[in-house]
């Protein structure tokens, strides 16, 4: 082709741009996040016990709603710590005592008996929505946190023990009604006794997709009112660490806890691989790690990131510094980009697990190649 002076300035003009393009990164070519290092609980003790949150390396806080204040918040940000809150969704204690109509009712009829130390509410009483919703607008109104982590996501149970307490809840004339509505189903007993029983016995598998409905829905609200006050704030989720069949498909069935339909809706997946609670071994830490990416695509393009919360806290027995090192590096396996332990206190009980916080935390890149585990 015969190129004149001009087409010959064009196609070296284009040419060039072709370079500039093809030298540009792509999208997958951009720097890696950091790895997420946090502590869990009031992390402010750590400050109140001289230590700071940048030579511990942490470059993460996450801290309970009710230890979260302006003079914390400031001395995290000042050591180039993200600020992340712990918000207590459907923990019921305090409020069902002065609200007896949020009580979580039972098949009896009866309001459900606190499960050990924990106490439930009623996911579907109006008042209680709005209680938390308000809680939430005032958090993202007075601070600018980088993330609301929901914790206690569940209908009225206890999983943390190796021995769960796993109650049917809750049959109120709210959730009965809500459930008419919801699956077209005409309940025809008067008593609540009667239509537990019924529902359980004909409808059981339209009951538990409308409680796990209510519990997305609670995920939904949440981050709907995060998005009027602070958009791009991200949304976590701290969950019962079950696999869906364990203790009788207890995770969907009596928690209401689908994990690949949280995965659809928030932004970080923090399952709680508290072992020793769950009676597992501390290999079993980076195996769930392993099956959650492989489950929802956690951790990939486009997905939830994974930051496991692991077990520091001594309970049902003694998790010494070298288990606690190893919980702590089976959490961090890919596809993970982040760890936070359980808790503050658990930390200062033992001087020696803040020395290996810190040396896993400041050694060079973290988390070192632990596949082979």
């Amino acid at each position: 082709m015969l190129m004149t002076k001009k087409t010959t300035t064009g196609f070296i003009a284009a040419i060039t741009l072709l370079a500039f393009i093809s030298c540009t990164p792509s999208g997958e070519e951009k720097e890696a996040a950091p790895f997420i290092k946090g502590v869990y609980g009031n992390p402010g003790s750590l400050l109140d016990a001289g230590y700071s949150f940048d030579s511990l390396g942490m470059n993460a806080v996450f801290v309970r709603s009710i230890s979260l204040n302006r003079e914390f918040y400031e001395a995290a940000r000042d050591q180039g710590c993200k600020v992340f809150v712990e918000f207590p969704t459907l923990l019921g204690r305090n409020y069902v005592d002065n609200h007896p109509d949020a009580w979580p009712i039972d098949e009896k009829g009866e309001q459900a008996d606190i499960a050990d130390w924990f106490m439930g509410v009623c996911p579907t009483n109006p008042g209680f929505r709005e209680h938390r919703a308000a809680q939430l607008r005032d958090i993202l109104t007075e601070f600018d946190v980088d993330g609301i982590f929901l914790d206690y996501l569940h209908w009225h149970a206890q999983f943390e023990t190796p021995d769960p307490i796993l109650p049917e809840t809750c049959f109120c004339d709210n959730c009965t009604a809500l459930f008419q509505e919801y699956s077209g189903i005409k309940l025809t007993h008067d008593d609540i006794p009667g239509k537990a029983g019924w529902i359980l016995t004909n409808v059981e598998t339209e009951w538990r997709k409308w409680r796990n409905s209510i519990i997305n829905m609670w995920v939904d609200d949440m981050r709907e009112v995060i998005n009027t006050i602070s958009p791009g704030t991200l949304l976590g989720v701290f969950y019962c660490s079950w696999y869906p069949s364990d203790h009788n498909s207890a995770l969907y069935r009596i928690l209401g806890i689908d994990v690949r339909a949280l995965a659809e809706r928030v932004d970080v997946l923090s399952p709680m691989l508290f072992h020793m609670m769950k009676d597992r071994p501390a290999g079993w830490v980076g195996e769930y790690v392993d099956w959650l990416g492989r489950t929802t695509g956690a951790g990939t393009e486009g997905k939830p990131q994974i930051w496991p919360i692991v077990q520091a806290h001594n309970n049902p027995g003694i998790i010494t510094p070298e288990e606690f090192r190893q919980v702590m590096l089976e959490g961090s396996r890919p596809p993970a980009s982040g760890i936070m332990m359980f808790s503050d206190v658990s930390l200062l009980d033992d001087p020696l697990k803040i020395t290996v916080m810190k040396e896993l935390y400041t050694e060079g890149e973290f988390p070192p190649d632990n596949r082979g585990l």
